[in-house]
């Protein structure tokens, strides 16, 4: 199974059409969300074409497909919407002998990990910043933001194919991989 990686969208139309289109283009056969779909949050700028609505209609297009964890900026309201579950704090995805912790990446992450054993993998969201990590023999994998990169990051998603994650820029260019073995 080829696996469909974001987080932060941040209620931008424009990135996640290209976010779809990445997807397709991929030929994924699911999707995790890494919270903070609609919403700007009060920290940040709005993002360019911010409009939520057009947002909702695009992911829940795809409900049947979509795995998604709860962000800081979600709420009730915002399930009330989407056609597939957002309220989860976290989910749990085997990799062969690892564990995949799913979480946004605002209660677990590099100095608040969660209960995990060495080698598994805690994949986040939050920071906008692409990137992998190793904490205690964690290792935590972020895909950065589609629509609010921070740090130089770019405009990103992950796909995870058998047992490597690669991340990619919107356009499918690979800048990073990491091996799960």
């Amino acid at each position: 199974m080829k696996w469909f990686i974001a987080s932060d969208i941040h209620g931008s139309a424009y990135y996640c059409e290209k976010l779809m289109c990445a997807w397709e283009r991929e030929a994924c056969d699911r999707i995790i969300l890494l919270g903070d779909l609609l919403y700007h949050g009060p920290r940040n700028d709005l993002p360019r074409d911010y409009a939520p609505k057009q947002v909702i209609a695009m992911l829940n297009a795809h409900a049947k497909e979509i795995l998604c964890v709860r962000g800081n900026c979600e709420a009730e309201v915002d399930q009330m919407v989407l056609d597939f579950p957002v309220l989860a704090e976290y989910a749990l995805l085997p990799l062969q002998e690892r564990l995949v912790f799913l979480t946004h990446g605002h209660i677990f992450h590099a100095a608040h990990l969660p209960p995990l054993k060495e080698g598994d993998i805690l994949l986040h969201g939050h920071t906008h910043i692409a990137g992998h990590t190793l904490s205690n023999g964690i290792h935590i994998l972020n895909p950065g933001s589609v629509s609010i990169p921070k740090e130089d990051s770019p405009r990103a998603y992950m796909t995870l194919e058998n047992d490597t994650f690669f991340w990619k820029t919107l356009d499918g260019e690979v800048f990073l991989s990491f091996k799960a073995e």
